[in-house]
């Protein structure tokens, strides 16, 4: 969908301040959201395409006023509810208004350096060949999806040249909606800035994008 997320190349935001030597966190609340995330994400409530969803498909105003790991904790809370872990009610209030619904797993502490470690990889067994080799000349489709998509807006309907083939992976604009896997051939590819910017774009500018299959078309 095309949310408050997707700010690549929109004017009017002025820059983007780097900070230099940035802590992990800026406060302890926000130490404690990420280990919220962390810890809900492997109850395997959802998946990770569906907490990306949560957060990017907040109201646009919302998105852009929150900061980062405030927009992680609204994330869970749309998801717990929608889980029926939690009622809407019971967030309100900050307390339990009955007994709490059974989950899958429960993350321990000592087991969290061996989780993030391991990751969670979503490369799968390949069903058909690619249709594209690094290389070759693609368009990305003109999407505008009420769902779930990895394709950023400003590199819709662009030119580009394939940099890599990563095999298949698992089909976010799928998985987000509980629809399955739905692997594709996932691939990255460079664009110059101009062609998606325009003759004003800084010359010597490209950008790598991770584009499924079924976002691209053959030049």
């Amino acid at each position: 969908m095309n949310g408050g997320q997707d700010l690549g190349g929109m004017m009017g935001f002025g820059p983007i301040a780097i900070e230099q030597d940035e802590p992990w966190f800026h406060a302890e609340w926000e130490r404690r959201a990420f280990g919220l995330t962390l810890a809900m994400g492997a109850t395997s409530s959802w998946n990770i395409d569906m907490s990306r969803h949560a957060r990017e498909s907040l109201p646009p105003a919302e998105y852009l006023t929150s900061s980062y790991y405030a927009i992680w904790t609204k994330g869970v809370e749309k998801l717990i509810v929608a889980a029926g872990l939690v009622s809407k009610e019971e967030l309100t209030r900050g307390q339990s208004l009955s007994e709490p619904a059974p989950i899958k797993r429960v993350l321990k502490a000592e087991d969290v350096p061996a989780v993030l470690v391991r990751g969670g990889p979503a490369e799968r067994p390949a069903e058909r060949p690619a249709r594209f080799a690094v290389g070759n000349r693609v368009l990305t489709r003109n999407l505008n999806p009420q769902g779930h998509t990895r394709l950023p807006r400003y590199a819709r309907g662009k030119m580009g040249v394939v940099e890599l083939v990563h095999g298949a992976h698992v089909f976010p604009d799928a998985n987000a909606h509980g629809q399955g896997e739905q692997p594709q051939w996932l691939y990255t590819i460079c664009f110059s800035g101009r062609e998606l910017w325009g003759e004003q774009a800084d010359p010597t500018l490209s950008v790598s994008v991770d584009a499924w299959e079924s976002y691209l078309e053959p030049v």
